[in-house]
C-alpha cells in the first residue's frame, strides 16, 4: 500500500482484528494478513484513527464508503481461450449503460440479451463506466474505486460471466474508463497521498490527476488499463474526455496506457478508442510518427452535422454546423470537419490535421449517451425529425466508411429517453441539479418559461427508471428493428465499404449527394437525397458513372415497405434516375443487360 501521507497504516479485517504494516522509505507499507480468504472484508486504518477502503480494492460490497472485500480472480472458469477478438475494420459498436439496458439493471440480465445483439449484427459492445461510484444510480463517470466493478450491477464474477458469454456469442466488449478525474463522493485518494492530484492544470470536473508526480500515483491509473483486459478479458477501452488527461512528461500517460493495454491482451485484438473534444488526431497516429497509438476517435462533427440536417436546430454547440450535404460528404471522406480552422462557438481554432487518416479511425453515430441526454428532455433523435430522413441518415451512418456506433435501443427506435441521472449524498443533490440546469442553459430554447419547470430532475430515481429500455418495442417497432438489423448484417458483406481503396463524394443536387466506394472487387454507390423527389437530369457527376460493361443495381433502399417506406421506383439504366424524397439507396455494379434495357438506344 502506497501511503506516503500517513505515519502508520494498519489492516483491519472482519471482527476487528488489526495487523500493522511496516513502512519502507519510499512511502510503501507492507505486511502479512493471516487467515484471509475471498470474501474477507477489510479496511486500512490511517494514522491510527481513520478507516478507509483500499484505493486498489477489487470489490466494494457496500459502496465506496464501506470496507473493501478480497476477490479471488482465479476462481472464475473462463471458456473463451479460443477468442481472438474483432478485426479493426469490422467493429459495429453498441454503447450500453448496464443500469438502464434491462429492467433489472444487472450484468446477469444484460447477458441474457447478448445472443439477440449478436443476431442483430452488433460485433462490439462499449460498456459505459463501471468503476464503483456512490449512490443507487448514475452514469458511472463519477467513479472513485477504479478497480472495483460497481456492486449495483452484481458481483465481479457476474461481469466476468458477461464478457465470457459475449465472446461465446462472437461479441467483443470494450470498457469506458475515466482517467481524467475522480468523483466528488467517496474519493479518499488524497488521504493516502496529496500527489495523486495537481493544481497545475485546469480540469472540467474537479482536480486534475497528477501524471507527472511520483511513479506510484501514475501507476494506479496506468495499471488499471491492463487490469480490466487481463482479469476481466475486456477487448479494449474507451478513454473518456482525454483532453483532461494532461501530462507534460516525455512519455505521455495515454501512450503508456496504450502499451500496457495491448500487452495485457496477450495476442488478442485490443481495440482502443478515445473521446477528445479538441479533436487531436495525434491520439490515433502510431508512436513512430509522434502519436499515442489508439485505434479510433469519436467524431462529434459527424453527429452535429447530422443532427442539424435532421432537425434544423443550430443552438449552442451546433452553431458551427449547417447540416449541409457537403458537410456530410466531408465527414465521410475526412473524418473531422474541424482540423485546425476557426470554431466560432469556442472562439478559437479547433482540431488538428487528419486528412490522411483511414476512415475507420473515426467513429460515427447519430446518438450516444451525452447527445441524447443533451436534447433537453432526453428524447431520441427519431422523435425529433422526419422518419424517412432519419432512415436516410441512419443508412449513411451504418453503411458509411467510418466505424458505426449505435446507442442502446436505437436499433428498435426506443421510446425511452436517456436522461442525466446521478444519486449523490444530500449535500451534493442541489449542486448536481443546479449544474445540470446551468449546462442546458446554453440551448436558447431552455429559456422558454415552459421548459425549465418541466426539466427532469437528475437526482430523482424516477429519472433513472424512465431511461430503462423496453424490449417489447422490438416487436411494436418491428420496421425500425428490421431496418437496423438488415443494414448491420449487410455491412460486413460489403468489402468495398469496410475496406475501400478510397472514398469520394459529390453534391448532385441542393440536398442530395453521392458517395462512391472504390474497390477492386466492385465499387459501391451510396446515394442520399435529403430533399424532395429528385429527377436527376442532368446527371453530369462522373462518380455516378457505372464501371465498364456494367450497370448499377439496387442493393437496398430506405424506402422499402419492410422498413416503413413507400417503395422505391425501379432504377432505369437508360433513363433519368428518379430519387424519392428523403431517401437513400446503396447500389452495386451488375454485368449484362440492365433491367428495362432497350436495344434501340
Amino acid at each position: 500500500m502506497w501511503a506516503p501521507a500517513c505515519g502508520t497504516v494498519d489492516v483491519v479485517v472482519d471482527g476487528g482484528a488489526s495487523h500493522q504494516l511496516t513502512r519502507s522509505g519510499d512511502g510503501f507499507f507492507a505486511g502479512g494478513m493471516p487467515a484471509a480468504d475471498a470474501g474477507t472484508r477489510y479496511w486500512f486504518r490511517l494514522d491510527g484513527e481513520r478507516l478507509r477502503p483500499d484505493p486498489a480494492s477489487r470489490s466494494q460490497p457496500d459502496g465506496p464508503h464501506g470496507p473493501s472485500a478480497i476477490i479471488d480472480p482465479a476462481r472464475f472458469r473462463w471458456t473463451d481461450a479460443a477468442w481472438c477478438g474483432i478485426a479493426p475494420h469490422l467493429h459495429l459498436i453498441y454503447e450500453m449503460h448496464v443500469g438502464t439496458f434491462t429492467a433489472e439493471g444487472t450484468w446477469k440480465a444484460a447477458a441474457r440479451e447478448l445472443t439477440e445483439l449478436a443476431g442483430a449484427g452488433i460485433t462490439t459492445i462499449e460498456m459505459m463506466p463501471i468503476a464503483e461510484f456512490s449512490g443507487r444510480f448514475g452514469w458511472g463517470y463519477d467513479g472513485v474505486n477504479l478497480y472495483a466493478p460497481t456492486r449495483l450491477y452484481g458481483e465481479p464474477d457476474d461481469l466476468r460471466a458477461f464478457v465470457d458469454r459475449a465472446h461465446a456469442a462472437g461479441l467483443a466488449v470494450i470498457l469506458d474508463v475515466v482517467y481524467n478525474h475522480l468523483g466528488p463522493d467517496g474519493n479518499y485518494l488524497g488521504e493516502y497521498s496529496a500527489d495523486y492530484f495537481t493544481d497545475r492544470y485546469k480540469n472540467d470536473w474537479g482536480r486534475a490527476i497528477n501524471f507527472e508526480g511520483p511513479r506510484p500515483a501514475r501507476a494506479l491509473f496506468v495499471e488499471n488499463a491492463g487490469y480490466w483486459i487481463d482479469e476481466f478479458h475486456f477487448d479494449g477501452l474507451r478513454l473518456d474526455a482525454t483532453q483532461d488527461i494532461q501530462d507534460g512528461s516525455d512519455d505521455h500517460v495515454i501512450a503508456e496506457i496504450v502499451r500496457v493495454a495491448r500487452r495485457a491482451g496477450a495476442g488478442r485484438q485490443i481495440y482502443l478508442v478515445a473521446e477528445n473534444e479538441p479533436q487531436k488526431t495525434e491520439l490515433v497516429r502510431p508512436p513512430e510518427s509522434g502519436g499515442y497509438g489508439l485505434d479510433a476517435l469519436w467524431n462529434d462533427d459527424f453527429h452535429h452535422a447530422a443532427v442539424v440536417s435532421l432537425t434544423g436546430r443550430r443552438e449552442a454547440y451546433y452553431t458551427d454546423y449547417n447540416g449541409s450535404v457537403q458537410e456530410l460528404i466531408s465527414c465521410a471522406k475526412y473524418g473531422y470537419l474541424y482540423q485546425g480552422q476557426w470554431y466560432g462557438w469556442q472562439k478559437k481554432r479547433r482540431g488538428t490535421p487528419g486528412l490522411d487518416l483511414p476512415s475507420r479511425a473515426f467513429i460515427s453515430y447519430l446518438e450516444n449517451h451525452d447527445q441524447v441526454a443533451n436534447s433537453v428532455f432526453g428524447r431520441r433523435l427519431h422523435q425529433l425529425c422526419s422518419p424517412a430522413r432519419h432512415r436516410a441518415l441512419t443508412m449513411l451512418t451504418l453503411l458509411g466508411p467510418a466505424t458505426p456506433m449505435l446507442f442502446q435501443g436505437q436499433e428498435f427506435s426506443s421510446s425511452a429517453p436517456f436522461l442525466y441521472f446521478a444519486d449523490h449524498g444530500e449535500g451534493l443533490r442541489e449542486p448536481v441539479r443546479r449544474g445540470r440546469r446551468e449546462f442546458l442553459s446554453q440551448f436558447a430554447s431552455v429559456s422558454d418559461p415552459e421548459v425549465l419547470p418541466a426539466l427532469p430532475s437528475p437526482v430523482e430515481e424516477e429519472t433513472f427508471r424512465r431511461s430503462k429500455l423496453d424490449f417489447s418495442e422490438r416487436a411494436t417497432h418491428a420496421a425500425a428493428y428490421a431496418f437496423h438489423r438488415d443494414l448491420l448484417a449487410l455491412r460486413p458483406t460489403q468489402s468495398a465499404i469496410t475496406s475501400p481503396l478510397r472514398v469520394d463524394g459529390a453534391v448532385i443536387a441542393a440536398n442530395a449527394f453521392v458517395l462512391r466506394f472504390f474497390s477492386g472487387e466492385g465499387d459501391r454507390l451510396l446515394v442520399v437525397n435529403l430533399g424532395c423527389d429528385l429527377d436527376l437530369n442532368p446527371a453530369s457527376e462522373p462518380l455516378l458513372a457505372p464501371l465498364a460493361r456494367t450497370h448499377w443495381a439496387l442493393v437496398c433502399s430506405t424506402e422499402s415497405v419492410r422498413y416503413g417506406g413507400q417503395g422505391t421506383p425501379p432504377l432505369r439504366a437508360n433513363a433519368e434516375w428518379h430519387l424519392p424524397g428523403e431517401s437513400a439507396v446503396l447500389l452495386r455494379p451488375e454485368s449484362g443487360p440492365p433491367q428495362h434495357y432497350d436495344d434501340r438506344t
